[in-house]
């Protein structure tokens, strides 16, 4: 997965940099959109991964997560 490799390369070159500025206010935000071509729009995604991906967002505090039909 790519990202393990991006979010600590954007912390480093980008975030740093503007945190490290006196009164600077950094909001960082991040979206996810997922789709799985094995599965029809009226289905949607499996529910033990809607309940897993729900619990583990909660769990690292998301502001906000759903899953769309």
């Amino acid at each position: 997965m790519r990202v393990n490799l991006d979010f600590p390369a954007i912390a480093n070159e980008v975030i740093q940099h503007l945190t490290s500025l006196n009164g600077s206010n950094v909001k960082v935000t991040l979206e996810i959109e997922a789709e799985n071509p094995d599965f029809s729009e009226t289905v949607g995604f499996p529910d033990e991964i809607v309940r897993t991906v729900t619990e583990n967002c909660r769990t690292l505090k998301f502001k906000t997560q759903e899953f769309e039909e």
